[in-house]
């Protein structure tokens, strides 16, 4: 028997399974939900002006009609068409004659070097704590960019380690290296330092969560892959509702990122707990060490298993080819790069989405929350539709939804105002509803296009297209901030809209994948989608969903 073969046996995903995917899957992958996202609390910037000169208890609220006049004197009015700021954040009125003082006093502006802080939405956060304002507000943008760096180089090094090594002692790596990298950034004395530790969060973060995830899903029978491959994403939207609830309690970064860093301590009982992967065994020619574990696992699931698991041929190589071979034809190349953007787009716009927040108005934390919540129903619907639809009709439908609704902010921006925020917070909140069905969506589909000998080079290649997504994600994001007024709140949405729409209208230049034989070769890559293939695929069609790789998730 071949390992799919023993898995239908064994039970696609009996007692046994479930346990390893709720270990090595769900319960990580709530923590790196945290952690993809948790810069918009670390690197938040309250609303802020320039310190008083000569005034040691300034403070940003308002604390006496003095205290306001006085502000009125030294603080610059902001630009009117700008709601959301009432002072001037970076410059103050120094006074020629300062023995008269007085609005009609000749004066001209100065920067400053001394801000006071709104603590409205943050108490504190560590853009606050070392100045990220003004001149140096590029930084927090660069951080949260140079982190999904972190994530790109964890998912290429800890990838070629999981192969070279094995899944278990990478996971346990990965686990050791959150862990310390997360705790540790709590006391991040400069932003060199910090960025830094972000970095190694990030590559740490995703050799947890893809490690555990291939654990996983490599001891999950064919049948059931498409099922798991989406409700690890739910696990890691609980990870944001955890985060928003834990960030509105605390309201301070250090103890944000301590208290939910504390907890992965748990991970390191993965070494005592999990196996070895029995794929991975097989791989590596370590037959008995996988039939030990494939013989546990049916006791667990009380089933029995035949005395002999594996055929002569079990460790025979599949035919394989180089990434090159997917841009050797116009076909292929035309697909693979309406994959790339594809796997782009919807990287920047979902984590671009998440760091917008604070962006939209109205208040922070709910926006946060709903942010979260909405990916329930858009996992819950690729369930359910997936199998129906299509792979093609769902990711179209997807990307268009979040786009148009994006897209659409620009009106109740520009001619709705305060009176219609509601609006554009919903708007956006489908735009995030849309991305995350979209990224839930686009690895299946994407997957199953690419042909076996060169699947795992496509995924990982795409993998690497997120990633880049992933790194524009918060310079879209923030260009509202530094751009300022109406115009300011809508830039970000828009850029994103535009994009998801061009991405899903392109998407439609792809072939359907459901019902359809998957393709084995490049040759089939070619044919596939054409009456052709369907005619010989009629012939010996077999329905098997993909395993997925380290490459085919939001990591």
């Amino acid at each position: 028997m071949n390992f799919d073969d023993i898995l239908i046996k064994l039970g696609e995903f009996g007692k046994y399974q479930k346990l390893l995917y709720f270990l090595a899957v769900c319960l990580p992958g709530i923590s790196c939900g945290v952690y993809m996202v948790i810069s918009v609390f670390l690197l938040g910037v309250p609303d802020h002006r320039c310190a008083l000169p000569l005034i040691q208890n300034d403070t940003y609220a308002i604390q006496s009609e003095t205290h306001r006049s006085l502000i009125d004197l030294y603080i610059p009015n902001t630009d009117p068409d700008d709601d959301k700021l009432e002072y001037d954040r970076c410059s103050y009125y120094v006074y020629e004659n300062t023995s008269f003082i007085s609005p009609n006093a000749s004066r001209h502006k100065e920067k400053c070097s001394q801000w006071v802080y709104s603590e409205d939405v943050f108490k504190s956060t560590f853009a606050k704590e070392i100045n990220l304002v003004c001149d140096d507000r590029y930084k927090t943008s660069l951080a949260k960019s140079l982190f999904f760096l972190g994530v790109l180089l964890g998912a290429l090094g800890l990838g070629i380690l999981s192969d070279a090594i094995g899944r278990k002692k990478t996971l346990c790596l990965s686990v050791i290296a959150m862990m310390a990298s997360t705790i540790g950034l709590a006391w991040a004395p400069s932003y060199p330092v910090f960025v830094l530790i972000r970095i190694c969060v990030g590559a740490a973060t995703s050799g947890v969560f893809m490690t555990g995830f291939v654990i996983g899903m490599e001891l999950v029978g064919p049948g059931k892959r498409l099922f798991a491959g989406v409700v690890n994403e739910i696990f890691f939207a609980v990870g944001l509702v955890l985060l928003a609830g834990v960030a509105f309690a605390l309201r301070d970064w250090f103890w944000i990122e301590l208290s939910l860093s504390i907890p992965t301590v748990v991970f390191i009982s993965f070494w005592c707990i999990l196996p070895e992967s029995p794929r991975w065994l097989l791989s590596k020619g370590r037959i008995d060490e996988a039939e030990e574990i494939l013989r546990k696992a049916a006791k667990v699931n009380n089933v029995t298993l035949p005395d002999k698991l594996f055929d002569d041929d079990v460790m025979k190589k599949p035919e394989t080819a180089a990434l090159w071979n997917l841009f050797t034809s116009r076909v292929l190349l035309f697909r693979t790069l309406i994959i790339f953007f594809n796997w782009m787009v919807v990287s920047m716009t979902y984590y671009g989405l998440s760091l917008n927040t604070g962006n939209l108005g109205g208040d922070f934390y709910v926006n946060f929350l709903i942010s979260g919540v909405v990916e329930f129903p858009a996992y819950a619907l690729c369930l359910i539709l997936l199998d129906r639809w299509g792979r093609k009709k769902c990711h179209c439908t997807s990307m268009l939804l979040g786009g148009i609704a994006c897209l659409c902010t620009i009106f109740t921006i520009s001619f709705g105002g305060k009176e219609f925020q509601w609006l554009t917070t919903t708007l956006a909140m489908i735009g995030k509803l849309g991305s995350a069905a979209a990224f839930a969506v686009i690895y299946v589909f994407s997957a199953e296009l690419y042909p076996t000998v060169v699947r795992n080079a496509g995924m990982g290649a795409s993998s690497c297209c997120a990633r880049i997504g992933g790194i524009l994600a918060p310079y879209v994001a923030d260009s509202g901030v530094l751009i300022g007024g109406q115009f300011g709140q809508a830039v970000p949405l828009v850029i994103f809209g535009g994009a998801s729409v061009l991405a899903g209208l392109l998407s439609l230049k792809l072939p359907e994948t459901l019902d359809e034989s998957l393709p084995e070769s490049i040759d089939d890559g070619i044919a596939f989608g054409t009456p052709e293939y369907r005619k010989k695929s009629l012939l010996s069609l077999t329905v098997e969903a993909p395993c997925p790789d380290i490459g085919m998730t939001k990591l």
